[in-house]
């Protein structure tokens, strides 16, 4: 049996990732049962999901990458999508690679994913051209993401902002009025939708459900965030009930 070590990288104020990350993976052993993960995070402090707080944020990412390195983790996530989309398009890559040197200088040398980098290198793998979206963020930051998933060359047909901007109540959402929400979202066009595009607004338990009632791929930035950690650990990208990208059928 192996066991993988999962570092991830979180707003201090985030409660999700450490949750449907850990469910995702650990959903996973009935199928590949000589698998076992450990979690292990460190925290960049935020409270609103402002720009101001959000760049300041992501300065500790560094010190938290450090942290996590000395607990010598098989893959590290930064599990916070707004905070490297409102810094300007491609910064995941700049973000990955600063963090990936960093631990590297600690001889501990680990693939870097970020959740934000995770989703767009996902839709863009699986040729999804063209996506709707749903985010908590208030109006501005929403378009922030709009705009960065476009310039990675794929076409948002329709955003709806649920305009929460305290990151703790945002975690508090109930996944499954995302099933309501998706319904005023316009997706006729698109190729798939991605249910939540923020890693602290809870989709896991809703996202098979919308995909089994609108009949197209639907996915979020933690599904994003596992495919690619799963990837880099060179196991299969496989999660029972998560949506079509965790589902093997490509």
């Amino acid at each position: 049996m192996r066991t993988y070590r999962i570092g991830q990288i979180v707003p201090s104020s985030n409660t999700t990732m450490e949750t449907e990350i850990p469910a995702m993976l650990q959903a996973r052993y009935r199928q590949f049962p000589d698998e076992r993960f450990t979690f292990h995070s460190a925290r960049m402090r935020m409270k609103h999901v402002t720009p101001e707080e959000l760049k300041k944020m992501d300065v500790d990412s560094d010190r938290c990458a450090l942290e996590l390195s000395d607990a010598r983790c098989d893959v590290l996530g930064y599990a916070c999508l707004v905070a490297i989309m409102s810094q300007g398009p491609g910064y995941h890559l700049e973000s990955q690679q600063r963090l990936a040197k960093t631990i590297a200088a600690n001889d501990a040398p680990a693939p870097v994913v970020s959740s934000a980098g995770a989703l767009v290198d996902v839709l863009n793998e699986l040729r999804f051209a063209k996506v709707a979206v749903i985010t908590p963020y208030m109006k501005p930051l929403t378009k922030l993401v709009v705009d960065y998933i476009e310039d990675a060359g794929i076409k948002v047909t329709d955003a709806i902002s649920l305009e929460v901007s305290n990151n703790l109540a945002v975690g508090k959402l109930n996944p499954m009025d995302l099933l309501e929400h998706v319904q005023r979202l316009d997706h006729a066009n698109a190729d798939a939708v991605v249910l939540s595009a923020c890693v602290q607004m809870p989709s896991l338990p809703a996202i098979q459900l919308v995909e089994d009632r609108i009949g197209k791929p639907v996915l979020s930035a933690a599904v994003a965030t596992v495919y690619q950690m799963l990837k880099k650990l060179d196991l299969k990208p496989v999660v029972p009930d998560a949506g079509y990208v965790l589902s093997g059928k490509f």
